[in-house]
């Protein structure tokens, strides 16, 4: 663990996900850290202040003073490699956005020149409103690091994003934190990557869409960030967000918005990884209002969509270009002619004949074909792992064509 030794605060707020604390401060000693516990008063209303001095070891604190003595925030945000609040509410996130200081805890956080990890803890709907999120968004640009929410059930019984990470999650984000810094192959260059389905309107409620979830691209999002690339993302609709709050994401829609997002940003990347099912065809007309069921039949006129990776091909310089083929029959000659056709460097192949591969599963079956016909098939991997493969592959091809 690279946490031994390591001074971490731990600042707890009013959540009822404070009741897991006492395990998180357990893990965190256990791995070698340690900590001092900070609570609001409302945070003692969830979780035993008696239990958190048993397992950190040290006295709990909860004011700046106590009537005989001052603790002092100063000092303490200067002690410490990290801060750590979690849970952190809605509330308390909101004082943290905006330099709020009624309490020991966001005494301490002004105080703080360490990294400061903030692991939010709210209903969903509190989560995603607006001014959450622009709260969020705040405490980021001051340098803070988000650790992502879980989806799960909820204090109120809902089913949906909002709770606080695990303990075994906030750990291991903190631990990445912490490891030495290693070699980065794709370290100064930047990425584009596509993920998601893509919805074409029919009309104000209903649309042309496939099953894709975006899974298999945001893995290759959050891999090429971690080997170091600047990573953009563009997602189409899809509920899953990367853990890495360092990739930049833009949401579209339609197969014209992923177009047009991808082209604009093009000549400005060294690599361009298109994982996204992009609908073929598009309705020739969108209603104004609903279509009602009338006729016994329906019948839509469709016209093509512009092909986003034989435009970038055509384009493409110095890029490293990357495009997917889902394919159900004659899929090597099939993806093999795409390679060529749309002047890609690589075409990663799936096949919907495979069992465990394609949308929505974790696991992926993947061949991936280049230009000096090298077929490499893989057998059924994590979708993070195949990504791993992939990223890898990009990075040796970049090295290749440095020292040609």
């Amino acid at each position: 663990m690279n946490l031994k030794g390591k001074k971490i605060i731990l600042g707890i707020s009013g959540s009822i996900a404070a009741y897991k604390t006492p395990e998180l401060v357990r893990q965190l000693v256990k791995s070698g850290a340690e900590v001092r516990v900070i609570t609001t008063i409302a945070a003692e209303q969830f979780v035993s202040v008696l239990s958190l001095s048993t397992v950190s070891k040290h006295p709990v604190l909860n004011t700046i003073h106590d009537g005989s003595a001052w603790n002092n925030h100063v000092d303490l945000g200067r002690w410490a490699d990290a801060m750590l609040i979690a849970p952190c509410s809605a509330n308390t996130l909101a004082k943290l956005a905006s330099g709020l200081c009624d309490n020991l805890l966001t005494a301490v956080y002004l105080s703080a020149l360490c990294p400061v990890f903030i692991a939010p803890a709210m209903d969903e709907d509190m989560w995603h409103h607006a001014s959450t999120q622009k709260n969020v968004s705040t405490v980021v640009e001051y340098g803070n690091k988000i650790i992502p929410v879980a989806h799960g059930e909820l204090a109120s019984g809902l089913i949906g994003e909002g709770r606080m990470a695990e303990p075994a999650s906030i750990l291991t984000f903190l631990d990445n934190f912490f490891q030495p810094i290693q070699h980065q192959p794709l370290q100064n260059l930047r990425a584009l990557v596509t993920a998601g389905p893509t919805f074409e309107r029919l009309d104000p409620v209903r649309f042309i869409g496939n099953f894709s979830t975006g899974k298999m691209g945001i893995a290759l999002a959050e891999t090429l960030a971690e080997q170091g690339a600047d990573v953009t993302l563009i997602l189409g609709p899809s509920s899953i967000r990367p853990k890495n709050n360092q990739i930049k994401i833009e949401l579209v829609e339609s197969a014209a918005e992923m177009y047009e997002a991808c082209v604009a940003r093009f000549e400005e990347v060294d690599i361009a990884v298109l994982a996204a099912a992009v609908a073929d065809y598009r309705p020739t007309q969108i209603a104004d209002e609903k279509i009602k069921k009338q006729a016994e039949t329906l019948t839509l006129q469709l016209e093509k969509t512009k092909d986003i990776l034989a435009t970038l091909g055509s384009r493409k310089t110095t890029q490293t270009l990357v495009g997917f083929a889902l394919e159900t029959n004659h899929e090597l000659a099939n993806a093999e002619k795409k390679l060529f056709a749309k002047n890609a460097d690589l075409i990663v192949l799936n096949s919907l004949r495979d069992e465990g591969a394609g949308f929505g599963f974790d696991t992926n079956k993947i061949t991936l074909l280049d230009k000096s016909g090298q077929h490499t098939t893989l057998p059924l991997v994590s979708k993070k792992e195949a990504a791993n493969i992939i990223v890898n592959r990009i990075a040796n091809m970049r090295n290749e064509e440095q020292t040609a």
